[in-house]
């Protein structure tokens, strides 16, 4: 993903100073806030959901007056310069009914802008987020990267010098937000001022200045260097270690001197704590063959040190979990499962074979066929043709079955809003055939090892999203199934909440736990043993991701690329050898 191009300071073109908002909660939603927008800067506003950037981001937009503090849009009130302000918010805030162009057209007559003057905004705005293609579409039928655009493009039918961003790449799949950041990059030589807004670590090093918060407090404001080099020299890359990379990483974040650990191939990667001696080969204790090098250090390390680092190795819910049996049988076996929707096929021939005990990911853009294919697995969505299999229930014939066997958890928070904490869970151990002393020791487990007692009768509708995600992985393991099926479990989260959910996953599958994810973090890729990548319903890439990795590096010629550069460059290469199948 290439950066913004800086481009020299010209001037600020918003200033917010000691701003507090508060909503009745136990904290404010911001607790005394500074920002400044340059022009033709990118300026990054970086957080977890429930961080405070929506609220910042209405009080520069007009749409909300703080409790305290001032708020300055090219020397005037935001009520006064509306006309300069561009606002995308984080819901797709645009009529799902309208077209394309309908929309274009609505904003441009919400800003003034005269017909004769609309036709050449229109020309070059759709040409510019390469939606010429689609003006007829439905807003509401358009992918979610397809909408993303359509928004910013709403969002610039005036040219405003203040362009306000409210996570524009949240949801969307990484060619997506490639294509976002190269458009903001063209903006920001223009001169245009932009306030990018974001629960994407990776995206904050391509800002010029990053503001971050967390619940409502900014813990740092500047250049992301100055955050990444405090930490720049312990960050280390752990390789040749004897034990299988999930336990050598349980076993390394178990140290009191590492504070956080990821997988990365076959190494692991660890930050040590502020005070501790970078440890050898021979302090890890992992194995006779075990390397350490230094590895470059992150913007998602500094932030994880901020909030006081990650969570220990050992799952608690892993130390509970029954052990799932021994068995040759696949857990879950899709083949050739396709999907039609009238003349569309949303999904077509995929088959894969899950082994017992193992992490599968599904990748692919947004509208590909992943989801699809998901639902169809889960019993949720029936087979136009072809057939399924998960705990050794075909999909056809024991589709009830195959639904108790497993464990759903959905990609939107889908428990019942109204229902407190606790009724959730007494809802779905019902739901699982748990009851009488089964269900209430199962609530009771559930409730501890994710922390729920606090929050046990407020409805879960209020709850902060991390709470909300924890609450929806208790409600799907309360049972201890065999196989889970995790829907983009960890989007919107903050990173410390992530490697939670990760050590669960990683310590359920070493107890035998098979487990579906689709996720758009490529990152979280690594933890998978397999991985298939869907694009245009179909399967284009299966693997593991050092393989796909691999095959990247022989499109491209990256000496060491991400699983992010396989994810683009296998998807370039399926749209090119399709163009040439076409010519021919």
């Amino acid at each position: 993903m290439s950066g913004p191009a800086t481009g020299p300071n010209v001037g600020i073109v918003a200033r917010a100073d000691g701003i507090v908002k508060d909503f009745g909660g136990e904290k404010p939603a911001l607790g005394g806030v500074d920002i400044l927008v340059a022009s033709g800067k990118v300026t990054g506003l970086v957080g977890p959901d429930g961080a405070g950037k929506t609220t910042l981001i209405r009080i520069l937009a007009g749409l909300m007056t703080p409790k305290q503090g001032t708020v300055d849009i090219l020397g005037a009130a935001p009520a006064q310069r509306l006309d300069s302000i561009g606002y995308m918010p984080q819901r797709f805030g645009l009529y799902e009914d309208l077209t394309v162009r309908e929309n274009l057209v609505l904003y441009a007559e919400l800003r003034g802008l005269s017909k004769d003057a609309q036709e050449p905004v229109f020309k070059r705005l759709l040409e510019f987020t390469d939606l010429a293609r689609f003006q007829r579409r439905p807003a509401g039928k358009l992918s979610g990267g397809m909408k993303q655009k359509l928004g910013l493009a709403c969002a610039l039918v005036s040219t405003p010098p203040l362009l306000l961003l409210d996570e524009p790449g949240v949801g969307v799949d990484p060619i997506s937000r490639r294509e976002l950041w190269a458009m903001v990059a063209e903006l920001t030589r223009e001169g245009i001022g932009v306030l990018w807004s974001t629960a994407y670590l990776d995206e904050a090093e391509l800002c010029d200045s990053v503001y971050l918060l967390s619940e409502g407090e900014l813990l740092f404001s500047g250049p992301p260097a100055d955050l990444t080099g405090a930490i720049a020299d312990r960050v280390i890359s752990v390789t040749g270690f004897a034990d299988r990379r999930r336990l050598a990483l349980t076993r390394a974040l178990d140290r009191d001197d590492v504070i956080d650990g990821t997988l990365q191939g076959r190494a692991i990667r660890l930050l040590i704590g502020a005070g501790h001696p970078v440890p050898d080969a021979a302090a890890l204790d992992l194995g006779p063959e075990t390397k350490v090098a230094p590895a470059p250090a992150r913007f998602e390390d500094g932030f994880i040190e901020k909030l006081g680092g990650g969570p220990d190795g050992t799952s608690v819910l892993a130390a509970s979990y029954r052990e799932i049996p021994p068995s040759d049988a696949p857990a879950i076996e899709a083949r050739a499962l396709t999907r039609r929707f009238g003349e569309f096929v949303a999904a077509r021939d995929v088959s894969f074979t899950v082994p017992r005990g193992q992490t599968f990911g599904l990748l692919g853009p947004n509208g590909a066929g992943k989801s699809t294919t998901f639902k169809m697995l889960c019993g949720l969505l029936t087979p136009t043709s072809g057939s399924g299999s998960v705990a050794g229930f075909d999909l056809r014939h024991s589709a009830a079955q195959a639904r108790g066997a497993l464990g759903y958890m959905a990609q939107k928070f889908s428990l019942y809003g109204d229902l407190s904490v606790g009724q959730n869970l007494d809802f779905f151990a019902g739901a699982y055939d748990l009851s009488g002393s089964d269900a209430r020791e199962a609530i009771e487990r559930v409730t501890e090892i994710f922390e729920l007692g606090t929050h046990f009768r407020r409805n879960a509708g209020t709850l902060p999203l991390g709470f909300k995600q924890r609450l929806a992985l208790a409600c799907a393991v309360m049972h201890q199934p065999s196989v889970l099926f995790l829907d983009e479990p960890t989007s919107g989260v903050d990173p410390v909440m992530r490697r939670e959910f990760w050590t669960h996953i990683n310590g359920l599958v070493r107890r035998g736990v098979t487990v579906l994810v689709t996720t758009h973090f490529m990152d979280e890729a690594e933890y998978c043993d397999q991985v298939t990548l869907i694009y245009r319903s179909q399967q284009i890439a299966s693997g593991p991701p050092d393989a796909l990795k691999a095959r990247a590096g022989e499109l491209t010629g990256a000496a060491d690329p991400t699983m992010e550069d396989a994810f683009i460059a296998l998807i370039e290469a399926s749209d090119a050898d399709r163009e040439e199948a076409e010519a021919a």
